[in-house]
């Protein structure tokens, strides 16, 4: 027997399309994982948020700028960090780089692009950006976990050939196989791996939320923490090309930053003390919710606070 060919008795299957027509439009599963995800992050982020104190559904003011600057985020990351694969000499489509729908987005770049939307959201909204950052890190992890099976459907970003019984199956003649394989050869199946990962995020995501003083972005840094710390290893695994920098995957590289910024986080956010006074910046509370409310700041060095008087405006 060739070297890691094995029995697809217990390997895990491949799905047989990833798309479908309804009349004249192609439908990609792609697609629909990743807009299944944005809502339930949606949803998730609107439920923190309006327990926080924030009126009910301010999330989409938000998104609406979010989400548009995340997707172009991640493409123009992915593009960037692939050049060859859209720019190069043997490349027939000029237009390749623009279809999204085909696959090819970058988290890291989403997360740049999602955080400037985001940002500005806040700024328009009145809503404090640490607040929503928190809100959003646990539905972001599920919404990338349901992302992943994308990945599934498109039998792209697998691992290293493997002879373990949930290998993953490709179908023959897909472009991404490594040269020389034999057939019936299983794959480490990444997209699992991470689905699984941020599961268990999640998890420790919520119960960290409820348990400790997570507010002021730290849980949103643990969440960098975790997601990227996972990623440096599912990405070391992953055959599909990347640029290579000094050894290791741009990838790579992009979740060795992700903890270190979030490491940052940590440690600069330590100057707060206790809770958030108001989902709220100063002065943008909405009419009428703050009276007869005090307000007290926690962030005050040597346990110091002001206490702050919300009337109406």
């Amino acid at each position: 027997m060739q070297p890691f060919a094995h029995s697809v008795a217990t390997s895990i299957p491949s799905p047989d399309i990833n798309s479908f027509t309804v009349g004249p439009f192609t439908i990609y599963f792609y697609a629909l994982c990743i807009i299944a995800g944005i809502i339930v992050a949606t949803f998730m982020t609107n439920h923190r948020l309006t327990k926080r104190g924030a009126e009910p559904w301010v999330v989409i003011d938000i998104i609406l700028v979010a989400v548009p600057l995340a997707l172009i985020g991640a493409r123009l990351f992915h593009v960037f960090t692939h050049f060859d694969d859209y720019f190069g000499p043997e490349v027939t489509d000029p237009w390749a780089w623009i279809k999204i729908w085909e696959g090819g987005i970058a988290i890291y770049g989403s997360l740049i692009g999602g955080a400037i939307g985001a940002w500005l959201g806040c700024r328009w909204t009145g809503i404090r950006f640490t607040t929503f950052a928190d809100a959003l890190a646990p539905g972001m992890l599920l919404a990338q976990a349901m992302g992943r099976f994308g990945n599934w459907f498109n039998q792209e970003l697998f691992g290293l050939p493997t002879d373990l019984p949930w290998g993953l199956e490709i179908a023959p003649g897909n472009p991404a196989l490594p040269i020389g394989a034999a057939p019936g050869t299983l794959y480490h199946p990444t997209f699992l791996y991470e689905v699984i990962w941020n599961v268990l995020g999640v998890v420790v995501l919520l119960w960290l939320g409820r348990k400790l003083s997570m507010q002021w972005g730290r849980l949103f840094a643990i969440y960098l923490i975790w997601y990227s710390f996972g990623r440096i290893f599912w990405e070391s695994i992953r055959i599909d090309p990347s640029e290579i920098i000094l050894g290791l995957r741009t990838n790579v590289w992009s979740a060795i930053l992700g903890v270190v910024v979030g490491i940052i986080v940590l440690l600069v956010q330590r100057r707060h003390y206790g809770l958030e006074p108001s989902p709220y910046v100063p002065g943008r509370e909405p009419e009428g919710q703050g009276a007869d409310v005090e307000y007290v700041d926690t962030s005050a060095p040597d346990g110091a606070v002001d206490v702050v008087e919300a009337s109406k405006s």
